[in-house]
């Protein structure tokens, strides 16, 4: 049976429980009231059971049915109803948030551009002396151009603190109370280190990207 759910596509792994490891499985997560179900280690009422992970969450469902063709299978439990209601939450956790950062990120390019078209305003004097003297267009853009980035990559600070919190919370939540089988969060580390360092850099183009828009506006280059 292990081979013909192994050759279900998009299954990912399949692992063996025995009766009496689901018993024992059972009595633990019971904590003290666990003792009671001791009764049953003679007589064990449980069945073994196949743990099957998908590839891709989405795929559960479709394995689910492909699962219950297979002869000698009693009964497949992939909680239904639990899988819904977490794929529609991830669903509208998903547009909210893909709203959230794109509205962050027109945000940071408008606080970033003004930022640098009031220094410029504020450094205009000194810019013209420079040109007098004749300092090039590129040497009076390269600070500008400095400026945007690290006030970019500071920007991006805030929202990686709050999802590295939010992130590191509901993974730990998940993985003590929930920790579906069929369903895996990405580890902490090093998913919230790449997340960090894309952030980063996106923070920084947004900088780059509006100190030259207000550099080209105000030098006339």
């Amino acid at each position: 049976m292990r081979r013909q759910i192994e050759a279900i596509p998009n299954v990912k792994e399949v692992g063996y429980s025995s009766k009496d490891e689901e018993l024992k499985r059972l009595i633990k997560s019971m904590g003290e009231e666990g003792s009671s179900f001791r009764l049953f280690e003679q007589d064990n009422p449980l069945s073994d059971v196949y743990v099957v992970k998908a590839a891709h969450p989405q795929d559960t469902v479709k394995i689910a049915k492909q699962i219950e063709t297979l002869p000698f299978v009693h009964k497949v439990n992939y909680g239904q109803g639990t899988v819904e209601k977490l794929f529609d939450a991830l669903k509208v956790a998903r547009n909210v948030g893909l709203v959230l950062i794109l509205g962050l990120l027109f945000t940071a390019m408008f606080l970033i551009s003004n930022t640098i078209k009031i220094t410029i305003f504020a450094r205009r004097r000194e810019i013209e002396i420079m040109r007098l003297v004749g300092a090039t267009n590129g040497f009076i853009r390269w600070p500008f151009f400095l400026e945007g980035l690290w006030l970019g990559m500071l920007g991006a600070l805030f929202p990686i603190a709050a999802l590295s919190i939010v992130y590191y919370n509901v993974y730990q939540v998940y993985e003590q109370r929930v920790s579906l089988p069929f369903f895996e969060l990405l580890p902490f580390s090093p998913f919230m280190w790449q997340l960090s360092a894309l952030l980063l850099a996106i923070g920084a183009g947004i900088g780059i990207w509006g100190s030259v828009m207000s550099v080209r506006k105000f030098l006339k280059v």
